[in-house]
């Protein structure tokens, strides 16, 4: 009751939970390298009642139906650690007829998102060494190249075969599809629903290319043409299962040789955590789309509250072996880490693998006592999005306790 008051309270929005916890991001992301990832998400909330009601993605206006939820992620670009949530955007649609997307400008079309989400990373993500924003091909459109901050880098998955003048006049893909390769590499492709993870050679071409500015929708006080780099990578063999590879990634990042073509690939590759995240947030970890919330406002700050406690369960996940280098300071206060010491002393065991083996004070030992909580026992496979979020309640419950005795000390 006392969750549903909250989110219902006219205080509360998700704009003001997005400010904190870009703000927390900020203070952690200074003098990284840093890559913004951003998408978009469509979330069906209403449970059980939004099924019967017929509700399909999203579009059907107030009351239940659907949500669309548009994060930017802060990660690590050397060790692909979660650094946090930079913003997040959430609304619904409100439906009803709309003008032709050729007679808008972008402001008042949806694909501003790309645009304000590139923005935001710029500035909240300020004191960073570099930031480069990562999106996939809903977000290639001209606009968001021309207006990017000085300060952000993008790559952006091309979807459109657009007009070029160089290296010479035609369109995009064919001009690439000529280009001689410039070298191979191997790297692991991650497993995904239908597919399993696979060893992948990947051929790479690169050049510089200038857009033309489109004839048609774009703002004619955009600049006539804009210089870029194209990246080509396409698997050099059919897998078993599912698609071969193939990325053509445009880029604002000078691209003269293979090492540099191999770091933006590189950075692109870490646009996998977004999808993951969006799977902890719904079906592997919070099955948020379960929730039974009938007021459109209500609604929306409960998705972003979801978004927020979803990228400190997604830091846990990628934490839990000790690879990231996370201080406990990236997902926790400071007045948590006594407890979490204390909690994992009460859980360890006699043998080793009861013990919990990471160092005071790094997010892999949190992860470790998190685990533990949700059910993991320390012996068998390796704590997921749920045992991640279980544990965390449980946590959260223990702090609750513990300052309740406090109070009456």
């Amino acid at each position: 009751m006392r969750f549903t008051r909250f989110l219902r309270h006219g205080s509360v929005t998700a704009a003001a939970m997005s400010a904190h916890a870009g703000a927390l991001t900020a203070a952690r992301v200074a003098g990284r390298e840093v890559v913004a990832i951003q998408d978009t998400s469509e979330l069906v909330l209403g449970g059980r009642r939004a099924r019967r009601a017929g509700y399909g993605p999203v579009g059907k206006g107030g009351g239940l139906g659907g949500l669309l939820l548009h994060p930017v992620l802060a990660v690590d670009a050397d060790t692909g650690a979660l650094l946090g949530l930079a913003s997040m955007e959430v609304w619904n649609r409100s439906g009803g007829p709309v003008t032709a997307r050729r007679r808008r400008a972008t402001a008042a079309k949806e694909s501003q998102r790309w645009v304000e989400g590139t923005r935001q990373a710029g500035e909240v993500l300020g004191s960073a060494a570099s930031i480069t924003a990562v999106s996939d091909r809903e977000s290639d459109f001209y606009e968001l190249f021309a207006q990017r901050p000085a300060n952000v880098q993008l790559i952006v998955r091309a979807c459109q075969n657009r007009r070029i003048e160089a290296p010479e006049d035609g369109l995009l893909f064919p001009v690439i599809d000529g280009q001689p390769e410039q070298g191979r590499f191997v790297v692991t492709i991650p497993a995904a629903p239908g597919r399993k993870a696979r060893r992948a050679e990947l051929a790479v071409r690169y050049a510089p290319v200038v857009l033309r500015r489109p004839r048609h929708g774009a703002d004619p006080a955009l600049p006539a043409t804009l210089a870029l780099t194209l990246v080509d990578v396409r698997e050099t063999s059919l897998p078993p299962d599912g698609e071969p590879v193939h990325w053509r990634l445009l880029t604002t990042h000078a691209v003269t040789s293979l090492a540099q073509a191999r770091r933006v690939i590189d950075m692109y590759r870490l646009r996998w955590i977004i999808e993951e995240f969006f799977r902890t947030l719904k079906t592997a970890g919070f099955d948020i789309e379960a929730a039974d919330i009938s007021e459109p406002q209500a609604m929306i700050n409960f998705a972003a509250a979801a978004t927020i406690a979803a990228v400190t369960v997604k830091q846990l996940v990628q934490a839990r072996d000790g690879n990231t280098d996370q201080l406990l300071s990236d997902a926790f206060d400071p007045d948590e880490q006594p407890i979490l010491e204390a909690v994992s002393a009460t859980l360890e065991g006699k043998t080793a693998r009861q013990r919990n083996p990471h160092s005071k004070g790094s997010m892999a030992f949190a992860s470790w006592v998190i685990a533990r909580l949700g059910g993991w026992t320390g012996y068998y496979g390796k704590p997921g999005p749920q045992v991640m979020r279980r544990g965390l309640q449980e946590f959260h419950a223990i702090k609750y306790g513990t300052s309740l005795v406090l109070r009456d000390v």
